[in-house]
């Protein structure tokens, strides 16, 4: 087992190591981007990334306090969801109505990866192999649609 201190050392140390792998990818606009800290520039629009002792996700994320609004992206991205699909070369699970870690209501689209431990480095490698695909793929269809989701504002 390990102390809370340890825990949260190796937690920062994969996710540091993970920015460290993804730093030389460019963005589908050409730019540098950090990864491991994904900005969509929608507010309350996230790509969450997570991993803990038992498995791991990526996802988006809409936290609008807004319930129509946030039904209102969900929605877009609904209608987004053959072309999500075919940028990711997956399906995905899609939660309309779900709560974040803290009760909050949000909408969450994502998939997941079971069986690996943040803590354990021997799992590191298959979970760069989870997220970095699939947040270069998140990256890509952004760059195509963000500008829908600024004109919702």
């Amino acid at each position: 087992m390990y102390t809370r201190e340890q825990a949260s050392q190796l937690r920062q140390a994969f996710w540091t190591a993970f920015g460290h792998y993804m730093q030389p990818v460019p963005a589908a606009s050409g730019e540098k981007i950090n990864w491991v800290n994904y900005k969509t520039g929608i507010r309350q629009l996230y790509f969450k990334m997570d991993a803990d002792r038992d498995n791991a996700f990526i996802g988006i994320q809409i936290t609008h306090s807004d319930a129509e609004k946030r039904h209102l992206f969900y929605q877009t991205l609904l209608q987004m969801k053959p072309q999500l699909h075919e940028a990711l070369d997956e399906e995905w699970q899609w939660q309309e109505e779900t709560e974040n870690e803290s009760g909050k209501p949000i909408s969450f689209i994502y998939t997941e990866l079971d069986e690996v431990n943040v803590l354990n480095q021997k799992d590191w490698p298959a979970l760069i192999s989870f997220f970095k695909p699939r947040l270069i793929a998140l990256d890509r269809f952004w760059y195509d649609v963000k500008d829908i989701f600024e004109l919702l504002g």
